[in-house]
């Protein structure tokens, strides 16, 4: 297979195959913790969960990030990226350990939102640097194939660690709080692996380094204004295109994710394990997709070019999620899975290829915190669409027909675009 031969001569870059090591250890931790969290929040059997329910939870845990993402950036292109996974590795293995003792002591659930809070945030630092540092260990030759990789791989990870915390959950330990400590224990192993490269590898460059944190933060509505500059230049308004039907195809990502939610809750099964069971299978079957996108990206985009391949990818959507997600079935649903985990990932790919190939290493940094930013807040805002939209068992068919609307028009204008 050519995923295979390409994942290959990627490995052969030793520092490739550490910054790797990383991200899987770091997004498999992810994993770990946000199937917790989904657990005790959803499907605890002493909560009746709702869709406004669930949506109040993404609104706590993502919308703040709106705030921070930025100051992520900005910081990200001043602090070197290997301190970045460190340190930020360690604080949320610290702060996953007070999640898992806020779990099984009778505190506010707020206290406990707060907590789970403050490792997300961190968590906006890692992601961001991560795809930040990556052409700090491949050369241009081999971007595309690595962007195709390594957060593909990054998302399989976390796909695996929440495979993990099923069964811890369901087979070792009734208790949430055992889970995340299982990520706690990977977010260490994490900042350990990012010891093995120096310092100043993942860059940024030694004279962009600004190690005062007052510098940094007073310039950041400047800097930010310059890298939103920079992206809007003619020369990379396809990256800016990209970024944009990226959002929306989140947002669609986010609605849909909360009617899974709502479906494996009550629709499709008659217990909370059974339930939870089916929410496992569900994401495990849509990381399959993630995996073929990994592998079909790289062909598709050396043929039709990024902007191109996003075309296809929305299009695809916008016409068998319908088809797919009508019947409110539980087979139906899980083809759906795969078919989204297929042309969300296959966009994201594309997307993180036009931005890292068209912005200086300089201001790649606070833009892809601006990317995380618009993430967060596409999810959020979906999540709220909903929570309106959904009916108490979770089946919408306003909610589906919707969202096909919003693909098909993504597609739609990325083809304009492209023909321009």
């Amino acid at each position: 297979m050519s995923v295979v031969r390409d994942l290959r001569v990627l490995l052969r870059f030793r520092n490739f195959r550490r910054l790797l090591a990383v991200r899987l250890l770091s997004q498999g931790a992810d994993g770990v913790y946000q199937v917790a969290l989904a657990a005790y929040v959803v499907f605890s059997p002493e909560k009746e969960t709702s869709a406004a329910a669930i949506a109040s939870a993404m609104a706590v845990l993502l919308l703040p990030y709106s705030l921070v993402g930025p100051f992520a950036g900005v910081l990200l292109d001043r602090w070197r990226r290997r301190q970045v996974f460190v340190y930020g590795n360690l604080l949320r293995a610290l702060l996953a350990s007070a999640t898992a003792i806020l779990m099984i002591t009778n505190v506010p659930d707020w206290i406990f939102y707060v907590s789970a809070l403050c490792v997300t945030a961190v968590n906006r630092f890692v992601l961001a640097g991560l795809s930040a540092a990556l052409p700090r260990v491949v050369d241009d030759e081999r971007l595309v194939i690595a962007n195709s990789l390594s957060p593909t791989a990054g998302t399989l990870a976390a796909t695996a660690g929440g495979g993990l915390a099923f069964a811890v959950r369901l087979l070792v330990a009734d208790s949430d709080a055992a889970v995340v400590l299982v990520g706690a224990g990977l977010y260490l192993c994490a900042a350990l692996a990012a010891l093995r490269m120096a310092p100043d590898l993942l860059g940024p460059a030694s004279e962009l380094v600004q190690p005062r944190l007052g510098t940094a933060l007073v310039g950041t509505a400047r800097d930010l204004a310059a890298g939103v500059r920079h992206l809007a230049a003619p020369s990379r308004r396809e990256a800016a295109w990209a970024l944009v039907a990226m959002t929306l195809m989140r947002f669609c990502y986010g609605a849909l994710t909360v009617m899974v939610l709502m479906l494996c809750r009550y629709a499709l099964s008659s217990t909370t394990d059974d339930g939870l069971r089916l929410l496992g299978l569900a994401l495990g079957v849509s990381g399959a997709g993630f995996f073929a996108a990994a592998v079909v990206t790289p062909w598709a985009v050396g043929r039709l070019g990024p902007g191109r391949w996003i075309v296809v990818c929305a299009g695809a959507a916008a016409v068998l999620e319908p088809a797919l997600g009508l019947p409110f079935a539980t087979g139906p649903m899980l083809v759906a899975a795969f078919v989204l985990g297929l042309t969300t990932q296959g966009a994201k790919i594309s997307t993180d290829t036009l931005v890292q190939s068209s912005v200086a290493d300089g201001f790649r940094g606070r833009i892809f915190s601006v990317y995380d930013v618009l993430f967060n807040a596409a999810f959020v805002g979906a999540a709220a669409v909903a929570a309106l939209m959904l009916p108490p068992d979770g089946r919408s068919v306003a909610l589906v027909v919707t969202i096909a609307v919003i693909y098909g028009t993504v597609a739609g204008a990325m083809a304009r675009f492209e023909h321009q």
